[in-house]
């Protein structure tokens, strides 16, 4: 199998020239997919079953090793206007709203920023336009076969390559896969917006027994909460299911003030059930069938990196198939590069959500670390997380636009 190394040579193959791409899913995987494709040559439709693309989830957060396959995609002074410059990570004590220890972010670069959701999905939408993508809105979707093609309202599309980008319930990871079943963590998740006018460009990660809330602000003067509570009764998974902001506040009613007072303020919210998937074995197949983002790992929550890793997965796939005539071998060698970096980031994700639940002396203890931490190394903190940050994906995979 041909592998890709920092070494290669770029130009030598542009083989994305002319290539039909069919990316099913209109999310931020598909649109990232979908833009680094065009950008090296190919003939690129997306089929979004939504009417509109709309705000889902509202916030989230693009951390340096997403930033820099937007802006090898061209994106930069787009993003830089529509985002909010993160200065610190802030772990809080949700109990009594003591600042545990504060971890400056301003030295990231590129820079780490909070963005609103539909901010980011219209900035890749215009890109994808101008880069010449087809982004076909309120297409069903009926069938997808083995061999790549689907049904489309009706119509047979066969494209030469066919992008699952399709999320949680992708329904082309079954056709590599099987059909498999996730089991609940034990924890629900709530996601709201609140107008805070004057809140610091700060992630604060406000941690509790059992629970903790995670804020930070949006444009016009919103902030982003995402509440998660350990309980043995679970939720659908999904964005979509409404909830009475009074049953997360009761959940959160011995908390201190500050954060009493930011969630007095939800109106309206919803509730999803946090599901784990295992990383999919197969991620393509036969150089016609390929996954992105949530169809091939599904990740929690906690390490502010779905949205980033379904980034670094688009480009990284234009990439492999960029330098290699033969889809089949661009297709594994995709796999091959994308998977362990992927696990590793779930499995951090994983460890997470157990350290923001602790109770008791290890709650005392962790909170003691991250303090002298913040005291005396503020800097050990973001080196923890080099590999994740640092990467580059667009030099990994030697990423170049035609």
């Amino acid at each position: 199998m041909k592998k890709f190394t920092a070494t290669t040579k770029v130009g030598l193959v542009q083989a994305n020239k002319g290539r039909r791409v069919a990316v099913i899913g209109a999310g931020i995987g598909g649109l990232t997919t979908a833009l680094a494709f065009a950008l090296t040559g190919a003939e690129v439709t997306v089929y979004e079953q939504a009417d509109a693309l709309t705000e889902v989830g509202a916030g989230l957060q693009i951390t340096p090793n997403g930033a820099r396959v937007l802006n090898a995609l061209g994106l930069e002074d787009a993003l830089t206007a529509v985002g909010i410059a993160a200065q610190a990570v802030c772990p809080m004590d949700a109990m009594t709203g003591r600042q545990i220890a504060r971890f400056d972010l301003t030295t990231q670069n590129p820079v780490y920023r909070f963005y609103h959701r539909a901010d980011l999905l219209a900035v890749l939408v215009d890109g994808c336009r101008k880069a010449g993508v087809t982004i076909k809105l309120g297409c069903r979707i009926d069938t997808v076969s083995s061999d790549g093609r689907f049904v489309a309202d009706g119509e047979t599309i066969e494209p030469l390559l066919t992008i699952g980008a399709d999320g949680l319930h992708s329904s082309t990871r079954p056709l590599l896969n099987g059909p498999e079943k996730p089991f609940f963590t034990g924890q629900v998740a709530w996601r709201a917006l609140v107008r805070r006018e004057d809140a610091a460009p700060c992630a604060q990660i406000w941690m509790a027994p059992g629970r903790h809330v995670v804020t930070y602000p949006l444009r016009d003067g919103m902030l982003n909460v995402v509440a998660v509570q350990e309980r043995s009764d679970w939720a659908a998974e999904g964005w979509h299911h409404e909830d009475s902001p009074a049953n997360m506040q009761a959940v959160f009613a011995d908390m201190g003030d500050d954060l009493q007072g930011i969630l007095a303020d939800v109106t309206e919210l919803r509730l999803w059930g946090l599901f784990r998937h295992p990383v999919a074995d197969h991620w393509q197949q036969d150089g016609i069938l390929a996954l992105v983002g949530d169809a091939a790992h599904p990740t929690l929550p906690f390490l502010a990196q779905g949205a980033n890793l379904a980034i670094e997965d688009g480009l990284a796939l234009a990439a492999c198939c960029q330098h290699d005539p033969s889809l089949e071998r661009a297709l594994e060698n995709y796999q091959a590069l994308r998977r362990p970096r992927v696990s590793k980031a779930i499995k951090a994700a994983n460890a997470n959500a157990r350290n923001y639940h602790l109770d008791g002396v290890q709650r005392r203890i962790a909170h003691a670390g991250l303090g002298v931490l913040g005291a005396i190394a503020p800097n050990a903190f973001l080196s923890r997380l080099a590999w994740l940050y640092d990467h580059d994906a667009a030099a990994v995979h030697q990423f170049a636009a035609v």
